[in-house]
């Protein structure tokens, strides 16, 4: 059985008994809203680094992680009382930032597309049924795309499919 070590089975039942000791039984109010994203622990189990993410940004969310550090003992000693492991594993919060990273290329992809994503009622920016763009300079215009016309007649990021049933896509 490939792919599903003990470690990765183990740092699911930390990150749910974690949140569940977080959402339950910790009254810190400094910890605030946060989330955990992953749990990675060795193959050995000893240590555990708990990845998480928070809802406020600077200072406040520097002092949910350092919250989080100091009350290592008590969540520990939680995950002892619920956990059936001979021992249980240091832990380390990490902040994720994933999200942030994601929220940064996103950006920037709006930015090289040029005017970003837009969705208003009339469907400017996107295509219609017949592949053209709604936004060129006449009604109903076909538009030079970079690339060349997908099968639906348009490349700028539209799924348009005159027969789903051919593309073989969705199963």
């Amino acid at each position: 059985m490939l792919g599903y070590k003990r470690s990765d089975r183990v740092g699911d039942q930390i990150r749910l008994e974690i949140a569940d000791i977080l959402s339950r039984r910790m009254k810190d109010p400094r910890v605030g809203f946060v989330t955990l994203t992953t749990v990675d622990v060795t193959a050995d189990l000893k240590q555990a680094w708990v990845y998480v993410t928070v809802l406020q940004e600077g200072a406040q969310a520097n002092e949910a992680i350092a919250t989080l550090g100091r009350a290592t003992g008590f969540i520990r000693g939680e995950l002892g009382r619920r956990l059936k492991l001979r021992y249980v594993p240091e832990l380390k919060f990490v902040r994720d930032t994933s999200v942030d990273q994601v929220r940064k290329v996103m950006t920037l992809l709006d930015e090289v597309t040029g005017q970003g994503t837009r969705s208003d009622a009339s469907g400017a920016g996107g295509c219609n049924e017949e592949g053209t763009r709604s936004d060129a300079s006449g009604p109903g215009e076909k538009t030079a795309h970079l690339g060349g016309p997908r099968e639906g007649g348009c490349s700028s990021g539209c799924n348009i499919d005159p027969d789903p049933a051919s593309s073989g896509e969705g199963r």
